[in-house]
């Protein structure tokens, strides 16, 4: 097992949730935890931690610095997370997108290739292949066709990685993940926006008509995933991660509604986005095929303990309420249908 390792993005949803699930899994090595602490990420999301990882504030894009961490730590493995990543925020401001996510990623990458590290693990999005109709799943072979500026980041970032496997022999693996869910989601995102609104009794925005389709999974089955991938994944190698758990925006949004005892009448439909993907289905035969890898937990149950922690953690969320979010959730919305 690697001995010391670099997790980038680590004080956000996805990445904190790994951090934490690796002290759980008693991880053997050296964890250092960078993060840009952006509006998504958040110190309070690595509470109690501080005696068992290193923490370095910096951007991902600053070359001198990432050099530093991995020069300073002897870093041999990264798992790399950090990235903008929510779809309305690319449309609204993209060049931010492919600042952080191309070439943020890329610097990273030529970091690791000068340290020589032993693997560096690219976490991806099932977003890179583009929009499905109601047939069919995409496999690691499905051509990339993003949509959005954030989906374009991302499959730009998965090819200068596969460069470096390919150019350098940068023993590099890309992981492609379906929609995640769990605790210390900003609550921009969809599930974590219909619970703490349905919690204030206040409407439920719900693009279009509600029937876009995505396949969802907790958030401790995704960091298990990466961790086997960690462990056994075959560098050059790209690995699908979903949970054949599909579901219509609509009926999560009513299932949230049900276990808050909440009335339908607060959901609101609002204008669509642009060029808003249909539906997602991923096909994760390979990793647990090849791996052994399978999601463990249930979808109710997962929703329900999801709902349970943001309900006993109010101040939480309360606290990344802020000017800035409430600007950004009024220029979303603002439209109905």
């Amino acid at each position: 097992m690697f001995s010391s390792l670099l997790v980038t993005g680590g004080a956000g949803f996805i990445g904190s949730n790994f951090v934490h699930f690796l002290l759980e899994q008693g991880f053997p090595g050296a964890i250092t935890v960078l993060d840009k602490l952006t509006y998504a990420g958040n110190l309070e999301n690595l509470a109690g931690l501080s005696d068992q990882i290193t923490f370095v504030q910096t951007d991902i894009c600053d070359m001198k610095e990432v050099r530093k961490i991995l020069q300073d730590r002897n870093i041999d493995a990264i798992v790399h997370f950090a990235a903008e990543s929510h779809v309305d925020r690319s449309i609204l401001g993209p060049l931010v997108f492919t600042q952080t996510n191309v070439l943020g990623t890329h610097t990273l990458l030529e970091g690791a290739r000068m340290h020589g590290v032993s693997r560096f693990i690219h976490v991806s999005t099932d977003e890179v292949y583009g929009s499905l109709g109601s047939e069919g799943s995409f496999s690691e072979l499905s051509p990339l066709d993003p949509t959005s500026p954030y989906a374009a980041s991302k499959a730009a970032s998965d090819l200068i990685v596969q460069a470096y496997f390919k150019t350098y022999g940068l023993p590099a693996i890309i992981t492609r993940c379906s929609n995640n869910y769990g605790p210390y989601q900003f609550p921009e995102k969809l599930i974590p926006l219909m619970i703490t609104n349905a919690m204030r009794d206040i409407p439920l925005p719900v693009y279009g008509d509600g029937m876009n389709v995505r396949d969802w999974i907790h958030t401790q089955d995704h960091s298990r995933a990466i961790l086997r991938v960690l462990q056994k994944g075959i560098p050059g190698e790209v690995y699908n991660v979903g949970s054949n758990n599909e579901w219509k925006n609509i009926d999560i949004v009513r299932l949230v509604l049900t276990v808050l005892s909440k009335p339908e009448s607060l959901i609101q439909f609002v204008t669509d986005r642009r060029a808003h993907d249909r539906r997602y289905s991923i096909d994760s035969s390979k990793i647990r095929t090849e791996l052994g890898w399978t999601p463990s937990i249930n979808f109710l149950e997962g929703i329900r303990t999801t709902i349970e922690w943001y309900m006993e953690n109010q101040a939480w969320w309360t606290r990344v309420m802020n000017g800035e979010y409430v600007k950004f959730y009024t220029q979303q919305y603002s439209q109905r249908t």
